[in-house]
């Protein structure tokens, strides 16, 4: 598989694809945000006690291993795959681009979790800086790639950005240490390169040549984040260490396991139809709002919810107008398109 140095065609008008990926990862990421915070409180009906998310860890990454597995033999995806030959016969394997790409989707997945971690930091605040950040490097990417970009795409971009600032940054604490930082930068260089390589390797609109770059790149994140958990597992120190240790063994006694399986695979679930429409062949400033907008929708559904069966307070003000906001960016976006020059 060879970088292109040529922008990709745009599908034709009308091409609705990426909404139902779109739909698909609202789908998945609701219920997968809703379950985690009740398992975190220890509050899924047959729970014994509450499970540390590094204790979780372990088994809905596995799981999710094996949804991946279980989705692309179901789709019969694997013949899009490269191969090698390997001890004289052929074998399937990831191009050099695909495994950069999948060893940063497994940077980000990384990063993410870590994120949540740090003392004194607000979780909506490292939510502002992640997701804002990736809107905010669409339209870069989209410029270092001498792709156009349509004003409806700028439109929806400043809403996206807009809708995150007034839904997550309420009550945020700004108090980000240094190993804050340079967390949040690791997640936003792995997210540059990955759409990057997206953009000059399978932005194309040619199905097949989308389909391989999904299938390389997710052979190689989910493995790489499970041997990186056992790693951590056997050579790690500290509380979180020993908690993806405990994770690997512990889990069966707390009554979780039901529902880390079910989000081991939801998880699976938002990451699939995620890369879907980051897959799209039009330009990053039209693909990420409709993935980032996706996400926060759930977001305020799963806290409705949560909040209408009395497990958690009522959504605020300022998160029902974050989600107009993002709702107003989806129509943006179906909108007739014009390009900026």
């Amino acid at each position: 598989m060879q970088l292109s140095t040529t922008a990709s065609p745009i599908p034709p008008k009308g091409d609705a694809r990426i909404w139902a990926y779109a739909f698909g990862y609202f789908a998945c990421y609701a219920p997968y945000s809703a379950l985690t915070k009740l398992v975190s409180q220890g509050r899924f009906p047959g729970m014994s006690r509450t499970v540390d998310g590094f204790e979780l860890l372990p088994l809905t990454t596995v799981v999710s291993l094996v949804a991946m597995l279980g989705f692309l033999t179901a789709k019969g995806w694997w013949r899009y795959a490269g191969r090698t030959r390997l001890l004289g016969r052929s074998v399937i394997s990831p191009g050099r681009w695909t495994f950069l790409s999948g060893l940063a989707t497994a940077a980000i997945i990384a990063s993410t979790t870590l994120a949540y971690t740090f003392h004194g930091v607000s979780i909506v605040f490292m939510m502002l800086l992640m997701r804002g950040g990736v809107l905010a490097i669409a339209p870069i990417v989209d410029v270092a790639g001498k792709r156009r970009v349509h004003a409806t795409s700028w439109m929806a971009l400043g809403l996206s950005l807009a809708g995150l600032v007034v839904t997550l940054g309420h009550g945020a604490s700004y108090d980000l240490a240094l190993a804050g930082v340079i967390d949040v930068g690791v997640y936003l260089a792995a997210y540059f390169v990955r759409l990057r390589l997206m953009s000059h390797v399978a932005k194309s609109g040619d199905r097949a040549t989308s389909i391989r770059y999904f299938v390389e790149e997710q052979m190689v994140a989910t493995p790489a984040i499970v041997a990186l958990l056992v790693l951590l597992a056997v050579l790690g120190q500290g509380h979180a260490m020993l908690s993806i240790r405990a994770g690997f063994g512990a889990l069966h006694g707390s009554g979780a396991v039901s529902a880390g399986v079910l989000i081991g695979v939801l998880s699976q679930g938002t990451g699939i139809f995620g890369a879907l429409i980051l897959l799209d062949g039009r330009e990053n400033a039209f693909c990420v709002p409709v993935n980032r907008a996706s996400s926060v929708l759930a977001g305020v559904l799963a806290s409705a919810a949560l909040a209408f069966a009395g497990l958690a307070q009522q959504l605020p003000a300022s998160e029902l107008l974050g989600a107009a906001m993002v709702l107003g960016a989806i129509v943006v976006l179906a909108m007739p398109r014009r390009a900026v020059a």
